[in-house]
């Protein structure tokens, strides 16, 4: 297909769908690439940069003028632009600037605005673009004013009207199909007086946890909340796209940091920075697992005189890690969504304990008649149900411990768990399954 074919093709494509296009040319015919995102639309290009992997994203922004990009912002809602502008300002500080002097006076104030809240607050997912209206409003002056709003392109999904009194305080928010039935010719104030309860709204402040609002919009099958400010003054709000945005971005980071694998340089074409990153976390695993060979070597005269602990080893170890692994990987996800607060830690860590045990009994005693029977060795069959009740036991202890004391000290869950775990259960593991069968062998 040629250029103009693959360009013509973009005007029925979805942004996400362009973006995926444009991800396989790019491997194929950079040239085609960058010579086709100079030419997108000015009215999606900002869409299509957004959807676009980071790394492929970042190149896009070097190679685009700062008009293109200037015009491109200018059709975004105010999060998504302020998206882009702290994008570029990570490696093009002036171009980030120059693009912003280019937007009007009132979107440079309210990205300038935006751009002060963290990526962790509910500020950074926040747009300005909603509907709202006067409490002694009249309906039909504020769904002409709607629709006024809506045909000159001023406002985007928009489903609800938030009611506000004249100090812009947040009183309620009626969705639009719930406003059509009502008698246009009355108040939003005569409208809550009879539903004041009905249409009363949940809202979150700017400087909220952002982990907090997902946790919000799940409980609440939300669409979109509000976001307050100083004396409840509606300032913004916060819609579904943008939170699932967040919820699989985290879900996402925390599945590399559980791999001990950084998300920022998966994408990048350069092999050599990729591995170099990867192989940070292996060096860290070889010290661990050289640290479980030193608890080995200290048992190296049972081992040359009961060879069948060498070919139990890797059992205990395995089921060791996979239940640690399980435990870790539930309580990272519970604390990431709320669900594990200071008043209910301590059942979430019995409840894995306790689950740990049963498994362990569990598998303890079949492993434990396997070998008795296999090696014809009650003995050893005592030793590697011993061993397996302990190994189990302390996975799901500290797989539960761990994620709790690294946040305990404002150190992300994710980060390194799986890594301090896995040492503590192959050094229980094998510490215990060798002692044990020095113990009561020899």
């Amino acid at each position: 297909m040629s250029y103009s074919e693959i360009l013509k093709s973009f005007e029925e494509l979805h942004p996400s769908d362009i973006a995926y296009s444009l991800k396989k040319i790019k491997k194929t015919d950079k040239e085609l690439f960058y010579k086709l995102i100079a030419n997108i639309a000015d009215d999606i290009l900002g869409e299509v940069l957004l959807e676009l992997p980071e790394n492929i994203r970042d190149a896009a922004y070097k190679a685009l003028s700062i008009e293109k990009l200037t015009d491109a912002v200018e059709e975004l809602e105010t999060d998504d632009a302020t998206d882009i502008i702290k994008d570029i300002e990570e490696f093009d500080p002036k171009k980030a600037d120059d693009i912003l002097d280019g937007l009007d006076e009132e979107d440079q104030e309210e990205i300038n605005w935006l751009k002060k809240y963290e990526d962790d607050e509910a500020g950074a997912s926040m747009q300005t673009e909603l509907f709202s209206a006067n409490i002694n409003e009249i309906v039909i002056q504020a769904v002409q004013r709607l629709k006024k709003q809506k045909e000159e392109g001023e406002l985007e999904n928009i489903h609800q009207v938030f009611i506000v009194d004249d100090n812009i305080a947040l009183l309620a928010s009626i969705s639009l199909e719930d406003l059509i039935i009502y008698d246009f010719n009355l108040t939003f104030k005569e409208i809550l007086k009879n539903n004041e309860k009905y249409y009363k709204t949940l809202s979150v402040e700017a400087d909220d946890e952002i982990m907090d609002v997902v946790k919000l919009f799940e409980d609440y099958d939300l669409s979109v909340v509000a976001v307050i400010g100083y004396k409840n003054r509606l300032i913004g709000r916060i819609t579904s796209d943008d939170i699932l945005d967040v919820a699989g971005q985290t879900a996402t980071e925390q599945m590399y940091q559980l791999a001990g694998v950084n998300d920022e340089f998966e994408h990048e074409d350069d092999l050599i920075t990729t591995s170099k990153k990867r192989g940070f976390w292996l060096l860290i695993n070889l010290f661990t697992a050289i640290l479980a060979s030193v608890v080995i070597g200290i048992f190296d005269d049972v081992l040359k005189e009961f060879i069948a602990l060498a070919i139990l080893m890797p059992i205990v170890a395995s089921m060791g890690g996979n239940a640690g692994t399980q435990t870790l990987a539930v309580m990272v996800r519970q604390l990431a969504l709320g669900e594990i607060d200071e008043t209910n830690k301590k059942d979430a860590v019995k409840k894995e304990i306790f689950i740990a045990i049963f498994n362990g009994i569990i598998f303890a005693i079949a492993l434990g008649i396997l070998t008795s029977l296999w090696f014809t060795n009650v003995m050893l069959g005592v030793v590697i149900f011993s061993s397996m009740i302990i190994t189990i036991f302390s996975a799901g202890f500290f797989g539960s411990l761990i994620p709790l004391i690294l946040k305990r000290v404002d150190i992300d869950p994710a980060i390194g768990s799986s890594v301090v775990l896995t040492t503590v259960t192959d050094v229980v593991g094998f510490f215990s399954f060798l002692g044990l069968a020095k113990l009561i062998l020899m």
